[in-house]
């Protein structure tokens, strides 16, 4: 399968340093189009651009593979999730509405190369002119699409900008405060979001700091967060994987699959907000240390209390299998709830909100240790939803209040954004329908 190139060494670039000519930005378009035939007969759904992103075959996909980039909802959100994670939250620096619009448009035409196995502009990183820097930072070079996906929101913060105050969605409140939080402001919150998923963390780092570097001047890095071994499945033809405690993570996720489920629960609909969101969905993401040497040191049988599910097979513990339902009723000998009422499998499940469900999409990541010599790792947790007030907040209440495995985690960074539906073609980009 190809690897990724830009054009021919030699062509002379277009417009000025800094600036994205309207001949410029649709060649990057079309030639993402072209990438097609660049990431090989083997890619999903012929390796074309498009095609409805909610139709990735589902499943361990060849690592190789490139992603539809268009279609009526974003890739990223119910794409089978891959294994690894590079995530930045930006703040927009210019005072320019046209810049903005600008930088979205070519963040767009990159994201549109990218994503089929193509360097982020038309030259590349070995064409244009040899005096200027490359409009691509060529680490990527040679290596596959390997199933990346460029996944855009954007935060409350934005919308005191740019007039755009009465165009904010009333599901992108702000998050209230949780008991227990930690939160640091300076890896918090931000007016952009982008999550690369890929298989390969090179390509997903790759995408990232070609996004940044495109943005320089426009936008600044707020905080960034790599994670690796996702922590949920978003297709049922997926294993459940497992967190840093070694336990499963998300058996009761909502899948690909789902359809009728991911309409009621995940995609915005007609009247929810304004049209610019309906088919979008609202990311919230937390950073959650994990005292893990306190954690490995707990007892098994406390570790499994505290789930509320056997370590082993994932079964809760009322049950024998993974996707057993947990009995919450059941009572062991001494009269006691076989699955504790402190547990977070009882406190989380959606039996005990309504039936509210999200789709989680977290990471695990670890950061190199503090000056204690402790791991400075957890869970860079991510969820999509219809509405956040409904569905994460009332659950993240449940859990801060009463979860015993607070004990051994700490919320430090957390985030809101509003992702809109995806994109039709080459001709429209990221955030037009919000600033037109």
């Amino acid at each position: 399968m190809s690897g990724r190139t830009g054009e021919a060494p030699g062509e002379e670039r277009g417009g000025q340093s800094g600036e994205i000519s309207r001949r410029r930005l649709f060649g990057l378009g079309a030639a993402g189009v072209a990438a097609a035939g660049a990431v090989g007969a083997g890619a999903l759904a012929a390796g074309s651009l498009g095609g409805d992103a909610t139709t990735v075959a589902s499943g361990e996909s060849p690592v190789s593979e490139a992603v539809p980039f268009y279609g009526p909802h974003q890739a990223g959100i119910v794409t089978p999730a891959q294994d690894r994670l590079h995530f930045v939250a930006l703040d927009v620096t210019t005072t320019k509405k046209a810049e903005l619009v600008e930088l979205l448009q070519e963040w767009t035409a990159a994201a549109a190369r990218m994503t089929q196995g193509k360097d982020a502009g038309t030259f590349g990183a070995l064409g244009g002119d040899p005096q200027a820097p490359p409009d691509d930072t060529g680490e990527a070079l040679g290596l596959p699409a390997s199933g990346l996906t460029l996944t855009i929101g954007f935060g409350p913060t934005l919308f005191g900008k740019f007039g755009l105050a009465d165009r904010r969605p009333p599901a992108l409140a702000d998050l209230p405060a949780f008991r227990g939080d930690a939160l640091i402001p300076e890896i918090s919150g931000g007016d952009i979001c982008l999550q690369a998923c890929a298989h390969d963390p090179q390509v997903a780092v790759h995408a990232i700091r070609n996004l940044v570097r495109i943005g320089f001047g426009k936008v600044s890095v707020r905080y960034s967060q790599l994670g690796f071994g996702r922590t949920s499945s978003t297709s049922r033809a997926q294993a459940t994987p497992r967190n840093l405690m070694g336990f499963k993570d998300g058996t009761a996720n909502l899948k690909l699959e789902d359809t009728e489920m991911l309409r009621e629960h995940l995609w915005a609909a007609p009247g929810d907000g304004p049209a610019w969101m309906d088919g979008g969905a609202y990311l919230v993401t937390r950073k959650i240390r994990m005292h893990i040497e306190t954690w490995d040191r707990a007892p098994l049988a406390e570790q499994e209390a505290i789930f509320g599910r056997d370590k082993g097979v994932g079964a809760p513990l009322t049950g024998k299998a993974e996707f057993d339902e947990p009995d919450f009723a059941r009572t062991g000998p001494d009269g006691r709830p076989v699955i504790p009422d402190d547990s977070h499998v009882r406190l989380a499940h959606p039996s005990v909100h309504g039936g509210t469900r999200i789709l989680r999409r977290g990471y695990n990541y670890v950061d190199g240790s503090d000056g204690l010599g402790r791991l400075d790792a957890g869970l860079f947790f991510m969820a999509y939803q219809r509405d956040p007030r409904k569905q994460f907040v009332p659950i993240q209440r449940a859990l801060a209040a009463k979860d015993s495995l607070n004990e051994y985690i700490k919320h430090v960074s957390s985030g809101v954004f509003a992702c809109p539906p995806g994109l039709a073609d080459a001709g429209d980009h990221w955030g037009r329908t919000l600033l037109a």
